[in-house]
């Protein structure tokens, strides 16, 4: 049976949490509470992957502004001129791993964001995934304000702001 795309719902936290606690450990998990508010957001645009019932990959993304770093724990907030997809967190089972899970979430993502408007898709890279996003077009980008690198220093060291043109994405 092949695996199916759709909307993130909070039917689905249970199966998102132990999808972040294999891919991440405990460090980097957000709990259910704090993925039910971002469900919540009119700003959300998250989906899952499911097989069966059971998620096997997700991608927690927003609508959001260029050059604005959603903090570890934080909701998904809306702003008026959204102009970015910002994909905060995405995770596949790592028995779907290699698979084309990742892929498939962000192109779907990728061309609801372009048809929508958007001309930018960011994240925060963290765990050495920087040369990952790299091969999916992001480059690193350096924060020019404050607060935004505050927020982007609490995902620990390493962790870099990353930013692509959804014009040159497939």
């Amino acid at each position: 049976m092949p695996w199916q795309a759709r909307a993130l719902g909070v039917a689905d936290l249970t199966g998102l949490i132990a999808v972040q606690r294999a891919c991440y450990g405990d460090a980097l998990v957000e709990g259910a509470d704090v993925f039910a508010r971002r469900i919540a957001s009119a700003a959300n645009c998250s989906l899952v992957l499911e097989q069966g019932g059971q998620v096997c990959a997700y991608l927690a993304a927003y609508r959001s502004q260029r050059e604005k770093v959603t903090p570890l724990h934080g909701d998904f907030e809306a702003v008026a001129a959204a102009d970015t997809l910002y994909l905060h967190d995405m995770a596949v089972l790592p028995a779907w791993a290699g698979q084309g899970l990742a892929r498939a979430l962000m192109e779907r993502l990728w061309r609801i964001a372009r048809a929508e408007g958007l001309h930018y898709s960011a994240l925060v890279s963290v765990q050495g995934s920087e040369a990952y996003w790299a091969r999916q077009g992001y480059a690193v980008h350096t924060l020019a304000d404050a607060e935004q690198r505050e927020r982007l220093s609490g995902y620990g060291e390493g962790a870099v702001y990353m930013l692509a043109d959804l014009r040159q994405q497939p």
